[in-house]
C-alpha cells in the first residue's frame, strides 16, 4: 500500500559510500571522494554537520548476501572456468603488489570496526565441501570423459545429407593427439600450428585431417576412422567438458519469460518486453511543494562575505581562523583572521595592479582565474580564494594535474575553456611539482587552453599602496565563484554561484546548523568544493569560527586523528549509525549526528537540524528494492534480503522550496509514494553552468508541471541530480543520484547498491574495497551493467573466478538484474580521480575502447540479454515451389536466372573443328608456328629462367610420353600424379600424359620444411586417385623416399616414381588419340574449406569448350601476353596455367607465388615491364602486395613501375569477392597508374571450374548494398550505400559464354524470384562430368551434376554449385545490348551457420569481429552444439587478450543479434588458411575441440 515509514529501532544502516565516492543516500558534508567518516562540526556538544555511513559494511546487506548465496549453493551449478595460458598476465612484482591508493574507502578506515567475526561466518558458509564451483573442473587435468561422450552431435540434418553428416561427424583424429589408443597411418592435422606456417604460401596444404574422399561407404568409415566420440571430440578433451558445463548452465531458465509474438521480416528486430501486470505503480496523491522555515533576518549580518572578513581582520586580528595538521596529525601552523585579511588584500592588489602594465592589466574584475592548490595546503587556498573575491575576479578551484595524461585532464580542459580561464594561481611548491617540458616550461596539459601561471606565496606579493582600498560592493547577482562538477559522461562543467547566493547560503547554513561566533569546527573534507568549501571556508569565516582542517593524507595514515582533534579542541564530531555504535560508549550523543544532502547545482538541499537532548530519534525507512527499481516507495515486508534501509537527511534548507519531479521527460510532479528527482527553488543555489547556456536551461530553469501538464507556477526550480522522496513530517530521504542510475529494461538500479552487494559477498580477499566501478553500456537496444574491480596481486585465479561467480548470483538474487560483464584488472590500473577515487567515465571509455586490460573477465550475455527476437520457425512445407513461383509472377518479380552470351559457331582457322582435343592443338601449333613462345617462367629477380616455344613444349611432352611407356608398365586410362613446383615442367608432364593416353592428376608438392603436415595430403590424393605412377623431379623424389617422409607416411608403398629430369632421347612410336571427346582428360582434386577432398572428372570436350569460352571472354589470341601469378594445381588457376595458352596461342608469363615471398614487387614490376594488359592472381597474392607494398608506392614509382597498361586484373577464386581487399588494392596502387576499373574477380566451383570471369567485353562489375537482416531470412533487399546493417557485395565477374545460371531454393529445388537468396545452379558444356570416387556413389553424382528443377522446366539438367547467391538485373547494358544480369555470390552453403532459425555467413560475423579491436589480426567462427565460437588472433600484447572478450561479444550482438558462446584468443597464424587464402574453419574447430590450439585465453560466456 502507500508508503508509511516505520520509525524503527536503530538498525544497522545501509547508507551510501559509493565507490567513486559521490555523496548520495544519506549524504552529508562528505566530500565526493572522502573516506567514510568525515566531519564539519561546531563547537557545542549538541550538534554536528554529519556525513554518510560507509554503506559497504552494513550488516543488513551482508546478511542478505549470505542468504542469497546460500539459496544458490543448494543448486550447485558448475560454471566452466576460463582457460588461460600460464605465461600470460604475470604480475610485475614491485609496483603491482603495493596496495593501490584506495581513496574512496580504504582498508584502514575500516579499522574503526573490523567485522572479523562476520567474515569468518561468511567464509564458512561459502566454503562448505560442496561449495559452488565444482572443483574437479578447475583442475586442468580433468579427464571427465563422460560429459563429452554423451554429447549429441547437435547438428544432424535430414537423412538426405546423411553422407555429409558422417563426414562431418567422423573427423579423423590427428595422430599426435593423445586420443589414439592405436596409431593409424592416417594423415595428421595438415596445417598444424607451426609458427612459420602462415608466412609461407607453399607450405599451406589443402587438406585438413577430416578430409575424406566423397563416397566412402558408411560401414567402413565408421569403423576405421572412429577413435573419438560421435562428434569428433577426443574423449578426454578438456574443452568439451567445459562446453558441456556451459551448455548445462545455459539450460537454466532466463529471468523474464519471452512473450510469444509473430516476427514479420520487416518488423524491427527487438523483442518488445510486454509490461508485467504485477509491476507496482504509484498510488498516492500528487505531491505538494515543501517549504523550509523562513530565513531569519539578523541585524548584523554583513552585506557581502568579503565584508565579514574585513570586519574580523580588523576587530579580531588575533583570533585563529585556520589550523592545518601535518601528515602525522600534529598542528602545522595557524592562520589568524588578521593574517588572512592582510594576505588576501596583498594578493588582490597584486592581481589587479602588478601582473601587467598600468594601461594593459592582465586581469580585470569579472575575469575567471583557476586556483591550483594541493589539499595539504589549505591556507594558501584560503588566501587565494579570498584574494580573488576582494579583487572581484572569479576563482575556479580545480585539482592539481598530476601528469599530462591524467584521467580527467581533458575534461578539466573543457571546463577551463568553457569558463574562458587563461590564468592559474598556485603555490611555489605546487608549481615545482607540476610536470615540465625538457625546456623547463610547464607542460601543456591535454585539452587545456594556454595558461599563465602565477605564484601566490607571500614573498612574491606586493603590499598595497596607502591609497588603495578593495571595492566591496553589497552582494548582487554577479558570479562570485565557480565550482566544478563532473557529469555522468565525464564532462566537467562549472556551476556559477552568485555573490548573493554565496551570502544567502552561508546565512542558511548558519541558521540550520546553529553556528555561533568563535566556535571550533573540524573539517576533514576537500576545502575546494562542496561541503568542505561551504562550511569549512565560507560559513566559518562569516561566523569567525576556528576551522581545523585534517588533510586527506592524514585521514588515510591515521583515521583517528580527527577524533583526537575534536577531543582536544572540545569540538564535536559527525557520522551516522555505524559511527555511533562505536563511539556511544565514549560519550557521543545520537542527536548530534546531522546527515545532509547536497548537489553542485543547488548547493545544500537539506540538512538534519541538530536536536536538543532527548528529541525523537531520526526516521528510518526500510524500502523494498524491487519497488525502488520501479521508482515506487514500498515498505519492505516479505523479503528481508532485498531491503534497503535509508535514513532521512533532515528538512529542507531555510528559505527554500522543494518538489519531487519525474527524473526523465517533462518535469511532472511525482506522487507521494513515488521516487523522483529533487528540485529546489532557493536564493542560495547555483545560477548557471558557466559558458553553457543550453545545458543551463534544462537544469536551472525547470518549472514543474502537474498531471495535466500545466505549469504549477512561474518560479524556476533547479534540478539537484538527487533522487529521493519526502516522508512523513516533511523529512527528506535521498536514495541515490541521477548519475549513479542504471536503467535496465525499464527498471532503475543504483550503482552504489550494486557495489555494496558485490563487496558484501565475502571478506575481501580478491578485490580492494572502494576500487570498484559500476556503469552501464548500451548493447543491443538496452543498457547492460558492467562491474570493474581491481584485483589483489595475491588473489589466485580460482579465488577470483569464484568471487566473480558469487557476485553474479548475489546481484541476481537481491536486485533481480543480470550482470553483463564482470572484469577484474590488476591493482592500481584503473584511472583515478584527483582525490584517488575511480574515474568512472574514463573506466567506461577504456572498457569500450579495449584499453582496460583485465586479468579476469566473465561475461553473461546469455542470462541478461533478454530482448533478442524469437528464433525464426521455418514454415513447414506448406508452400510448394509452384505456388512460390506463381507468387513471384503475381508480385511482378523476375525469375532469378542469367546466362552468358552464345558460344557461337567455330570459325577461326578451323583449329578446333579439326582438333577437338588439346593434345592435337599442341601438335598443330608445333607444326604451324613452332617458334612462337607460349610460356615464360620468371624467378624472384624477374629474370626468365625458362621459356617454352610450341615445338619445345611438344618435344618435351613426347619425351615424357616415352619415359612413361618404357618405365611405367601402364595401361591407357591409368591415373598419373604430377608432383611439380609451379613451372613449365608441370605443363610438359601434363601434355606428356595426354600423349600417352593417361589421366594426369596435379598435386601440390609437399613442403620440405613441413613434411609432417603436408605429405599426408599428397599421400591421400595418391591413394584416393589410385594413381599408377608419380611423375616428379629428382629433388622431390628424394624427399618422397627420405627418412623424414617415413615419419609421416609409409614410403614403401608409393606407386612407381619416374623423375623427368633426365629423359630418354627417343620419340614415342605414336601419340594417343581418344576415341570420343567425352573421354576423361584429367582429374582436378581440391579440398573445400569444410575439409572435403573432392576430385572432379574433366572430359576432353569440357576442356575444349572451357578454353574456348575463356578465349572469347578475354579476347585471347597469339599476339597477346598475359601474366599469371597463382597456384597451378586446381580449378581455374590450373586451366589458366596449363591449358589456355595451348588452346588460344597467347603467351603466358608465369610467376610462381612463392617467388613473391622473396621479392614482393615481382608481380607488379613484371606487369609494368612487359606492359601486360590482362593478369590473373589469387587473393593471397593480392593480400601480400597490399600488406607488404602498401607503404612503398613511392619507391616503386621511383623505380619506374607503371600499371596504367593493365586493363583487367582478375582474382581467381571460389568464394564471395573480397570487396575490402580489392578496393584497398585499387586505392593503394592508383598512384602507380592502376585503373580503378581494372580489378575484378572470377568465380568457379567444383561442379564447374569457371562460371564467371570478367572479360574485356562486358560492363564493369557492379556493387550492391544488401540488407543483412533480410539476407539471414534468405531475402535480398537492396539498400542505399551506408545504410545501417548493410553489406556491400561485388558481382563475381561476367558469366562466361555458354553458361546459364539459375537461383534455386536448396530445400524445395524450385526456382526463385530475384528478391531471394538461393543456391546457384549452373548449366554449361564445360561442367565437370562427375566426382571421381572410389566406390562410385551414384546418388551423390546425380544429385550434384545432373539435377532437375522440381518445377518450371523439368527437362534441363543442372549442376549444383553448393554456393548461395542471387541475380540482379542492373542498369548497365551487356555485349548484346540487353540489360546486364549480374551474379552475386554470397557464400558456401556448407559453411553457413544456422542459428536461431536464421542463416548466417561466417565471413560476415568475422568482418564485424575483426573491426571490434585494433589488435585483432584475423578471426574465424564456427558453431558447436548450437553455440557460436569465435576465434580471434591477437596481434597486440598478451595483456590485451581479455579486452577482446567483451568487445567481440558486443559487436556480434549489436550487428548480428547473436550471443557468442565461447571467445578463444590465440596467437597470430593459428587460424589455418589454405593455398587459396581461404580459412579452414572446420579444421580449426577440430583443433579447438581436440585441445590443440594452445590458446592465450578461452572465455565461456554465461
Amino acid at each position: 500500500g502507500p508508503f508509511l515509514p516505520q520509525i524503527t529501532n536503530i538498525q544497522q544502516q545501509a547508507s551510501s559510500g559509493p565507490s567513486s565516492g559521490e555523496p548520495s543516500r544519506d549524504c552529508s558534508p562528505a566530500s565526493p571522494e572522502a573516506p567514510g567518516p568525515s566531519s564539519s562540526s561546531g563547537g557545542r556538544r549538541n550538534r554536528s554537520g554529519g556525513t554518510r555511513d560507509d554503506r559497504y559494511r552494513s550488516d543488513i546487506h551482508t546478511e542478505a548476501v549470505q542468504a542469497a548465496l546460500a539459496k544458490h549453493k543448494e543448486e550447485k551449478m558448475a560454471l566452466p572456468m576460463p582457460t588461460k595460458r600460464r605465461s600470460a598476465f604475470v604480475q610485475s612484482p614491485a609496483e603491482d603488489c603495493t596496495p593501490p591508493d584506495t581513496s574512496s574507502a580504504s582498508e584502514d578506515e575500516g579499522s574503526l570496526r573490523r567485522q572479523a567475526a562476520l567474515s569468518a561466518v561468511l567464509v564458512q558458509s561459502l566454503q562448505s565441501p560442496d561449495y559452488w564451483i565444482n572443483r574437479s573442473v578447475q583442475s586442468s587435468s580433468s579427464t571427465s570423459s563422460s560429459t563429452s561422450s554423451t554429447l549429441s552431435h547437435g547438428e544432424n540434418k535430414t537423412p538426405t545429407s546423411a553422407l555429409a553428416d558422417i563426414l562431418a561427424s567422423t573427423r579423423i583424429g590427428a595422430t599426435h593427439t593423445h586420443t589414439h589408443t592405436h596409431t593409424h597411418t592416417q594423415p595428421t592435422h595438415v596445417t598444424s600450428s607451426t609458427p612459420e606456417r602462415r608466412s609461407r604460401v607453399d607450405s599451406r596444404v589443402d587438406l585438413p585431417p577430416n578430409a575424406m574422399p566423397r563416397g566412402m561407404p558408411r560401414g567402413q568409415s565408421r569403423t576405421s576412422m572412429l577413435d573419438t566420440t560421435a562428434d569428433g571430440v577426443p574423449v578426454n578433451s578438456r574443452v568439451s567438458t567445459k562446453i558441456q558445463q556451459l551448455l548445462n548452465t545455459l539450460k537454466r531458465p532466463k529471468r523474464p519469460p519471452l512473450s510469444d509474438f509473430f516476427l514479420d521480416d520487416s518488423e524491427e528486430i527487438v523483442e518488445v518486453p510486454q509490461p508485467d501486470p504485477n509491476t507496482p505503480r504509484p498510488e498516492g496523491r500528487q505531491i505538494i511543494p515543501v517549504k523550509g522555515e523562513p530565513l531569519g533576518v539578523v541585524s548584523n549580518w554583513p552585506p557581502a562575505l568579503q565584508a565579514a572578513l574585513a570586519r574580523w581582520g580588523a576587530s579580531q586580528a588575533k583570533s585563529p581562523a585556520l589550523t592545518t595538521l601535518d601528515v602525522t596529525g600534529k598542528p602545522l601552523y595557524t592562520l589568524t583572521y588578521g593574517k588572512l585579511w592582510s594576505r588576501s588584500l596583498k594578493l588582490a592588489y597584486t592581481l589587479l595592479n602588478k601582473l601587467g602594465t598600468k594601461n594593459e592589466p592582465v586581469l580585470r574584475p569579472g575575469d575567471r582565474v583557476a586556483l591550483v592548490y594541493p589539499n595539504t595546503d589549505p591556507a594558501m587556498f584560503w588566501v587565494a580564494f579570498y584574494g580573488c573575491l576582494l579583487a572581484e575576479v572569479i576563482p575556479v578551484p580545480i585539482e592539481v594535474p598530476l601528469s599530462r595524461q591524467d584521467a580527467g585532464s581533458l575534461q578539466i580542459g573543457f571546463l577551463l575553456g568553457s569558463c574562458g580561464v587563461g590564468l592559474a594561481l598556485t603555490s611555489e611548491i605546487c608549481l615545482k611539482g607540476l610536470p615540465k617540458t625538457p625546456q623547463g616550461e610547464i607542460m601543456q596539459f591535454k585539452g587545456w587552453p594556454r595558461m599563465k601561471w602565477v605564484v601566490t606565496d607571500t614573498k612574491y606579493l606586493t603590499k598595497p599602496s596607502k591609497d588603495w582600498q578593495p571595492h566591496i560592493p553589497t552582494a548582487n547577482t554577479d558570479t562570485a565563484y565557480i565550482e566544478y562538477k563532473a557529469s555522468k559522461e565525464g564532462t566537467v562543467m562549472g556551476v556559477a554561484v552568485s555573490k548573493i547566493a554565496l551570502l544567502t547560503h552561508c546565512q542558511a547554513l548558519t541558521q540550520a546548523c546553529n553556528y555561533c561566533e568563535g566556535e571550533t569546527l573540524v573539517n576533514v573534507l576537500d576545502c575546494k568544493k562542496d561541503m568542505g568549501l561551504w562550511h569549512g571556508v565560507l560559513t566559518s569565516v562569516m561566523n569567525r569560527i576556528h576551522t581545523i582542517t585534517v588533510p586527506y593524507a592524514v585521514m588515510k595514515a591515521c583515521p583517528m586523528s580527527w577524533v583526537q582533534r575534536v577531543h582536544i579542541h572540545k569540538g564535536s564530531v559527525s557520522s551516522c549509525d555505524a559511527f555511533l555504535n562505536v563511539f556511544q560508549s565514549h560519550g557521543l550523543k545520537p542527536e548530534v549526528i546531522c546527515p545532509c544532502a547536497s548537489s553542485p547545482e543547488a548547493l545544500t538541499v537539506a540538512i538534519r537540524r541538530p536536536g536538543a537532548r532527548g528529541t525523537a530519534l531520526p526516521a528510518r525507512a526500510i524500502l523494498s528494492m524491487g519497488g525502488l527499481s520501479h521508482g515506487v516507495i514500498r515498505v519492505n515486508t516479505e523479503d528481508k534480503n532485498s531491503a534497503l534501509t535509508v535514513q532521512d537527511v533532515g528538512h529542507v534548507m531555510p528559505g527554500a522550496l522543494m518538489c519531487i519531479v519525474k527524473p526523465d521527460g517533462p518535469p511532472q510532479l511525482c506522487k507521494t509514494d513515488e521516487i523522483g528527482e529533487i528540485v529546489l527553488n532557493s536564493r542560495a543555489g547555483g545560477t548557471l553552468y558557466y559558458g553553457l547556456p543550453g545545458v543551463t536551461k534544462n537544469t536551472f530553469e525547470v518549472i514543474p508541471v502537474n498531471q495535466a501538464g500545466a505549469p504549477i507556477g512561474d518560479i524556476p526550480f533547479t534540478r539537484t541530480g538527487l533522487l529521493g522522496f519526502v516522508g512523513p513530517g516533511s523529512l527528506v530521504f535521498v536514495v541515490g543520484k541521477n548519475e549513479g542510475l542504471l536503467t535496465v529494461s525499464g527498471r532503475r538500479h543504483n550503482a552504489d547498491d550494486l557495489v555494496a552487494t558485490a563487496l558484501a559477498v565475502e571478506p575481501v580477499k580478491t578485490v580492494y574495497r572502494g576500487r570498484i566501478a559500476v556503469f552501464s553500456v548500451t548493447v543491443f537496444y538496452d543498457e547492460r551493467i558492467v562491474i570493474v574491480a581491481e584485483q589483489r596481486p595475491d588473489a589466485s585465479e580460482e579465488d577470483s573466478f569464484q568471487w566473480m561467480s558469487r557476485v553474479l548470483q548475489a546481484i541476481d538474487s537481491i536486485h533481480q538484474v543480470g550482470l553483463y560483464c564482470l572484469a577484474l584488472v590488476p591493482a592500481n590500473t584503473l584511472p583515478k580521480t584527483p582525490l584517488g577515487g575511480i574515474h568512472i567515465s574514463e573506466t567506461k571509455q577504456n572498457f569500450l575502447e579495449g584499453n582496460l586490460h583485465p586479468c579476469n573477465i566473465l561475461l553473461c550475455p546469455h542470462t541478461c540479454v533478454t530482448n533478442l527476437p524469437k528464433p525464426r520457425q521455418k514454415q513447414p512445407g506448406v508452400l510448394g515451389p509452384a505456388s512460390i513461383m506463381v507468387g513471384n509472377l503475381v508480385a511482378g518479380n523476375r525469375m532469378s536466372q542469367a546466362a552468358g552470351r552464345e558460344l557461337g559457331v567455330v570459325e577461326e582457322e578451323g583449329l578446333v573443328r579439326k582438333h577437338q582435343f588439346l593434345s592435337e592443338a599442341l601438335q598443330w601449333r608445333a607444326q604451324s608456328d613452332p617458334d612462337h613462345v607460349l610460356y615464360v617462367l620468371l624467378n624472384a629477380k624477374g629474370a626468365a629462367v625458362c621459356t617454352a616455344t610450341c615445338v619445345q613444349l611438344h618435344k618435351r611432352a613426347e619425351k615424357i610420353t616415352s619415359a612413361l611407356m618404357e618405365r611405367g608398365g601402364l595401361n591407357t586410362g591409368d591415373n598419373v600424379v604430377l608432383l611439380y613446383p609451379p613451372g613449365i615442367d608441370l605443363i610438359a608432364a601434363f601434355y606428356g600424359c595426354l600423349y600417352a593416353g593417361l589421366i594426369p592428376v596435379t598435386v601440390r608438392p609437399p613442403h620440405p620444411q613441413n613434411l609432417a603436415a603436408t605429405l599426408p595430403t599428397v599421400r591421400m590424393i595418391i591413394d584416393v586417385s589410385k594413381a599408377a605412377c608419380i611423375l616428379t623431379t629428382q629433388p622431390l623424389m628424394r624427399i618422397l623416399r627420405s627418412r623424414e617422409a617415413a615419419a609421416s607416411v609409409n614410403v614403401k608403398t608409393w606407386p612407381t616414381i619416374i623423375d623427368t629430369d633426365d629423359l630418354p632421347r627417343r620419340r614415342p612410336p605414336q601419340l594417343y588419340k581418344p576415341p570420343t571427346a567425352e573421354m576423361l582428360a584429367y582429374l582436378d582434386f581440391s579440398v573445400s574449406t569444410t575439409g572435403m577432398l573432392t576430385g572432379v572428372k574433366m572430359s576432353h570436350s569440357a576442356v575444349s569448350t572451357l578454353c574456348r569460352s575463356i578465349k572469347l571472354q578475354c579476347e585471347l589470341y597469339s599476339s597477346r601476353q598475359i601474366a599469371i601469378c597463382l597456384d597451378p594445381y586446381c580449378g581455374l588457376g590450373f586451366v589458366q596455367w596449363c591449358l589456355s595458352s595451348v588452346y588460344s596461342g597467347h603467351q603466358s608469363i608465369l610467376i610462381p607465388p612463392m617467388e613473391l615471398e622473396l621479392s614482393l614487387p615481382l608481380w607488379l614490376s613484371t606487369l609494368s615491364q612487359y606492359k601486360i594488359r590482362d593478369t590473373f592472381c589469387s587473393y593471397s597474392v593480392m593480400e601480400l602486395c597490399t600488406k607488404g607494398l602498401g607503404t612503398q608506392t613511392d619507391s616503386l614509382k621511383a623505380r619506374g613501375v607503371n600499371l596504367s597498361c593493365v586493363r583487367s586484373c582478375v582474382v581467381i577464386a571460389e568464394e564471395r569477392p573480397r570487396l575490402a581487399l580489392t578496393q584497398s588494392f585499387s586505392k593503394l596502387f592508383k598512384d602507380l597508374g592502376l585503373s580503378p576499373r581494372a580489378v575484378s574477380t572470377a568465380f568457379g566451383s567444383r561442379v564447374n571450374l569457371a562460371i564467371c570471369l570478367q572479360g574485356t567485353a562486358g560492363p564493369d562489375p557492379s556493387t550492391v548494398y544488401v540488407d543483412m537482416k533480410s539476407l539471414r531470412h534468405d531475402r535480398v533487399r537492396l539498400v542505399e550505400r551506408g545504410a545501417p546493417q548493410s553489406l556491400s557485395l561485388m558481382e563475381s565477374g561476367t558469366i562466361l559464354p555458354g553458361v546459364k545460371v539459375i537461383i534455386v531454393n536448396p530445400e524445395t529445388r524450385g526456382p526463385l524470384g530475384d528478391s531471394h537468396l538461393g543456391e546457384i545452379w549452373v548449366q554449361s558444356p564445360h561442367s565437370s562430368s562427375g566426382y571421381y570416387t572410389i566406390y562410385g556413389e551414384e546418388s551423390l553424382q546425380a544429385d550434384h551434376f545432373n539435377t532437375r528443377l522440381s518445377f518450371g522446366e523439368p527437362h534441363t539438367l543442372w549442376a549444383r554449385t553448393g554456393y548461395l547467391g542471387f541475380v540482379k538485373r542492373t542498369e548497365l547494358l551487356g555485349s548484346t545490348g540487353d540489360r546486364h544480369d549480374a551474379l552475386f555470390v554470397v557464400g558456401q552453403l556448407d559453411e553457413t551457420l544456422e542459428l536461431r532459425g536464421l542463416r548466417y555467413h561466417p565471413i560476415d560475423i568475422e568482418t564485424s569481429v575483426s573491426r571490434a579491436h585494433r589488435s585483432i589480426a584475423e578471426s574465424a567462427v564456427f558453431t558447436w552444439t548450437n553455440l557460436l565460437v569465435v576465434v580471434a588472433e591477437l596481434a597486440g600484447s598478451e595483456q590485451e587478450a581479455l579486452d577482446l572478450v567483451p568487445l567481440v561479444t558486443n559487436v556480434v550482438l549489436e550487428e548480428h543479434h547473436l550471443i557468442v558462446g565461447v571467445v578463444v584468443v590465440v596467437d597470430p597464424g593459428v587460424i589455418p588458411i589454405n593455398s587459396r587464402g581461404e580459412k579452414q574453419r572446420m579444421h580449426l574447430r577440430d583443433s579447438f575441440l581436440a585441445d590443440q590450439l594452445d590458446p592465450i585465453y578461452v572465455a565461456y560466456n554465461m
